[in-house]
């Protein structure tokens, strides 16, 4: 990928990459478990993303 990304493609990046991040423990917490992970985490070299 190049040194200098467009603004577009770096917002859509940064939104990537706070999303792939796992949910806090208060939420499993206080959903009783019945959100006990998150379904769309993404590894970095198993999946890539679509359209970036």
């Amino acid at each position: 990928m190049t040194r200098n990304k467009h603004v577009a493609r770096k917002l859509r990046l940064a939104k990537a990459l706070t999303s792939n991040q796992a949910i806090p423990v208060w939420v499993v917490v206080k959903t009783l478990r019945k959100v006990p992970y998150r379904p769309k985490l993404r590894h970095w070299r198993r999946s890539k993303l679509k359209n970036v």
